[in-house]
């Protein structure tokens, strides 16, 4: 049965018609064009798929979107305006953080809500905070990195 759902994404509102038991992943990339998000596992247990919802970090993969009704939803594609980077994506730029790329929204997405709560997070924060996100290239060092890089530029702000 479809339903008519309201969703407030990246500072802008979509009315759409959809079975509200469909993962908010799918309506995010297949109805609103969003690539960021990334189906990995649809387990919830990868965090490819990683948004951020009313301030948190959020797997969308098995997310029905009815739920995500009524709250703020954040992708990858609104952390900077256009033809700017935000200091975490231009972080993970500068210390070679990514390989393949599959991962990087979700890390991103989920140090971005760290920075917001914690500007200057630990290791052990940071490795907290990154730990739903699964990454197989093995840039764990890297990604450290680029999120102490990120806190040190958005401190000088």
């Amino acid at each position: 049965m479809l339903k008519e759902i309201t969703l407030r994404v990246n500072g802008k509102v979509h009315s759409l018609t959809v079975d509200p038991q469909t993962p908010l992943l799918y309506v995010l990339r297949n109805d609103l064009g969003l690539s960021s998000p990334k189906y990995g596992c649809g387990l919830n247990q990868c965090g490819a798929c990683t948004v951020i919802i009313d301030g948190e970090p959020a797997n969308t993969c098995t997310l029905p979107v009815e739920e995500a009704e009524g709250h703020i939803i954040t992708t990858l594609e609104a952390l900077a305006p256009p033809g700017k980077l935000h200091p975490l994506q231009q972080a993970f730029i500068d210390e070679q953080a990514a390989q393949c790329g599959y991962c990087t929204s979700g890390l991103i997405m989920s140090a971005k809500t760290l920075l917001d709560r914690n500007p200057s997070p630990s290791e052990a924060d940071i490795r907290e905070a990154l730990k739903g996100v699964l990454c197989r290239c093995g840039t764990h060092a890297r990604v450290i990195r680029a999120v102490q890089r990120a806190a040190k530029e958005m401190s000088i702000r």
